[in-house]
């Protein structure tokens, strides 16, 4: 047997609760193990001791699997008797078979020598408290990013004089056009229409940047969007039609004329604010360039952006206050932490723990572009920013030699790597205010409706950014942050984009299939490119998503209720095809 592809641990993603009555247990082998059983019991069944009586449990096959690259991931799911589980692990290989515990592999004959101490897994109590609990409202949300000073001017009238006229194609960093809280307000009614559930806005506080990451006033609504009256209303009016609101925290760094940065500036280490930063070099804090020198740490090396110490008690306390009154003053429903991975797990700590008792189902996400595992464990995140799936998509597409195999292996990697909890609420995306937008990717739209069939159909929250629904182009920042093009939305050609769009988020909102955890696949076509899979809800009701991305035609098999094609005719998956239908 291959023992090095065994693993197992009594922590993390691998042995969780996922309620207060089942317990999820995963288990990592080689591909050379076929089966696998497990023996699970309560601790104490054999006494308290154990005493003369043998402890064996409850012996079961564990038959749910999910492949990757190099690994086969085992999973099941048990229901404790009294919330104590102790188990071991029976694998079989073609020839052999082995016992795993705590300390390794024993075969049948050490498994039943007289005396041996056998070190179970154990998982001593599920405490309800440990929970990792997420909100159950998300898993239901479809969102839609907010750039805001692209996105819609309510008031052009009253804009003050500098503002570049509203326009279309590339945009520059220092451009600023006007686009308002009032603006998105007004676009509520074509955001609800368009099947919109949930909107998320980058930085709305008060900041010197067209972004608005540089923040002046974590309290105050900035000017150029508007005031906390017209924020009450967005987020009123969004709630009586349905739209929950998440808005952007920028906790860990700060812009260049946040009132504490100002005062350290002037009063060096006589500041009541020394230690609220992370400051190396006392002599010349003024200096306008990078930070490479490591005279203060700061996001990237942007002197304007110096780096917040979420350490301290005093920092933790202040951002634990400005939520709560974002939380109060405007009724929001998430908040989303840039830079999430570099905010100091104490901090996080703190902040679920204070607005979660003023707010249970309030969504924390983080911005982290890697395996966040750390950040997922209850107690800091409820979910992440999903770029580990958003690139795997996208290398598929551009990486023609990927077969089907990889696309499995990327999708089962992304969705073992957390508990189940956190895989319902995880935030799906395809592009954001960071990335090149998808449209300008391959400049297909085919393959750009193929790749929104994939976000729409698998586990989690799906996002659009804003412009997604006409196939809105834009390169790199700034270039993917370009003006919505309203005086272009009735047009032949958007409207029909607008009708996908709409179609895919009717059928994400009112399939539970679509929306459910669970997924497989089966692999019965030969095409070394057809990506498929079938989507199962907790009734057995099933869909299955094909997915042509080679330059065959694919014969489809069976028949199946059609809920969304592209290139599919007679029968015939044709190039760049997708098929999503219902099954038997």
């Amino acid at each position: 047997m291959e023992f090095a592809g065994v693993y197992h641990k009594t922590s993390e993603q691998m042995s969780y609760a996922l309620n207060e009555d089942e317990l999820i247990v995963n288990l990592k082998t080689g591909y050379d193990v076929r089966q696998v059983f497990i023996h699970y019991g309560d601790p104490f069944e054999a006494g308290i001791l154990g005493g003369n009586e043998k402890w064996t449990g409850r012996r079961e096959e564990i038959v749910y699997k999910k492949r990757l690259a190099h690994q086969i991931w085992w999973t099941t799911t048990l229901v404790p008797k009294y919330k104590r589980c102790k188990y071991y692990f029976e694998l079989h290989t073609d020839k052999e078979t082995w016992y795993y515990f705590e300390d390794g592999f024993l075969t049948e004959e050490q498994l039943q020598m007289d005396g041996r101490m056998l070190q179970c897994f154990v998982v001593p109590w599920m405490n309800p408290a440990d929970v990792n609990r997420t909100p159950g409202w998300v898993n239901n949300t479809v969102w839609y990013q907010i750039f805001p000073d692209r996105f819609c001017n309510g008031t052009p009238d009253r804009q003050k004089e500098g503002l570049t006229p509203w326009r279309e194609g590339p945009v520059t960093n220092q451009e600023r056009f006007g686009g308002n809280l009032e603006g998105i307000r007004q676009k509520l009614p074509y955001l609800q229409e368009l099947g919109i559930t949930g909107i998320y806005l980058n930085p709305i506080m008060k900041a010197e940047s067209n972004h608005k990451y540089d923040t002046t006033d974590y309290t105050q609504i900035d000017p150029a969007f508007g005031d906390e009256e017209q924020m009450r209303c967005l987020v009123s009016e969004a709630h009586e039609r349905g739209i929950r609101i998440m808005v952007d925290a920028v906790f860990n760094h700060c812009g260049r004329k946040f009132a504490p940065w100002l005062d350290v500036q002037e009063r060096g280490q006589d500041s009541p604010y020394a230690d609220w930063f992370m400051v190396q070099d006392w002599t010349d804090l003024k200096k306008k360039a990078d930070t490479r020198d490591g005279r203060f740490y700061s996001f990237a090396f942007a002197d304007g952006m110096p780096k917040l110490n979420t350490n301290k008690e005093e920092v933790i306390d202040y951002f634990c206050k400005v939520c709560e009154d974002w939380v109060r003053n405007y009724n929001i429903d998430g908040i989303r932490f840039d830079v999430g991975n570099e905010v100091s797990h104490r901090f996080l700590k703190r902040v679920r723990e204070h607005l979660k008792k003023i707010k249970p189902d309030l969504y924390l996400l983080g911005e982290i572009w890697h395996d966040a595992s750390q950040w997922l464990q209850g107690d800091e995140y409820d979910s992440v920013m999903n770029y580990p799936l958003m690139s795997g998509i996208h290398d598929f597409f551009l990486d023609t030699s990927m077969d089907k195999e990889s696309f499995e292996y990327m999708v089962n990697r992304c969705y073992t790597m957390y508990m189940q909890q956190n895989n319902n609420v995880m935030f799906n995306l395809l592009d954001s205010h960071d990335t090149e937008r998808l449209m300008n990717r391959f400049h297909d739209l085919d393959i750009f409706y193929q790749q929104l069939a994939i976000l729409f159909t698998l586990p989690g929250s799906p996002c659009i950014y804003y412009g997604t629904e006409i196939a809105l182009e834009g390169g790199h920042d700034p270039d993917c942050r370009r003006c919505m093009p309203w005086d272009q939305i009735g047009t032949q050609e958007n409207q029909e984009r607008i009708s996908c769009m709409k179609t895919l988020i009717r059928l994400r909102r009112e399939e539970e299939t679509f929306r459910s955890l669970y997924f497989h696949f089966p692999n019965e076509y030969t095409n070394r490119r057809c990506v498929e899979y079938i989507k199962l809800d907790q009734y057995g009701k099933k869909v299955q998503v094909l997915i042509n991305c080679s330059s065959e035609t694919i014969a489809v098999q069976d028949e199946g209720e059609v809920l969304f094609s592209r290139n599919f005719r007679d029968g015939k998956l044709y190039e760049k095809g997708t098929l999503i239908r219902r099954i038997c």
